[in-house]
């Protein structure tokens, strides 16, 4: 495993072979696109997005992308999910498959409803206080 200390996620991306690359740049985009007010960060040393709180983070691995979105999508989604390897909070995709554009962006639309609903919650009890 690499050591290195990543700053930005380009940095991150081009840490990588040519062909794994291209995937993570795909998965860059596909959240990018799906959170357009969302922010990119590197969080645990992988790339992520931020709106309120991170929403997904993605990585790369040897023989698939790990997506990480947290454990609700994984059981909102179990369905969709159930041709994917997943644990708690990942799925694999894997790396000699296309990317499911329309699943991962699902994913980051209802993380960032979550996220909504999770900010306006802390926002009206701090009202209340």
């Amino acid at each position: 495993m690499d050591a290195r200390k990543y700053t930005t996620v380009g940095e991150y991306i081009d840490s990588f072979p040519p062909d794994v690359q291209a995937l993570l740049k795909e998965m860059r985009t596909l959240v990018t696109q799906a959170a357009p007010k969302a922010t990119e960060v590197i969080s645990y040393n992988m790339p992520a997005i931020k709106q309120n709180g991170v929403l997904v983070y993605y990585a790369a691995a040897k023989e698939h992308i790990g997506f990480y979105p947290t454990a609700s999508p994984i059981v909102a989604f179990a369905d969709v999910l159930s041709k994917y390897k997943t644990s708690k909070g990942a799925i694999q995709l894997p790396i000699d498959k296309p990317l499911p554009k329309k699943l991962v962006k699902d994913i980051v639309k209802f993380r960032l409803a979550e996220d909504a609903e999770k900010a306006a919650n802390k926002a009206a009890k701090n009202k209340n206080k």
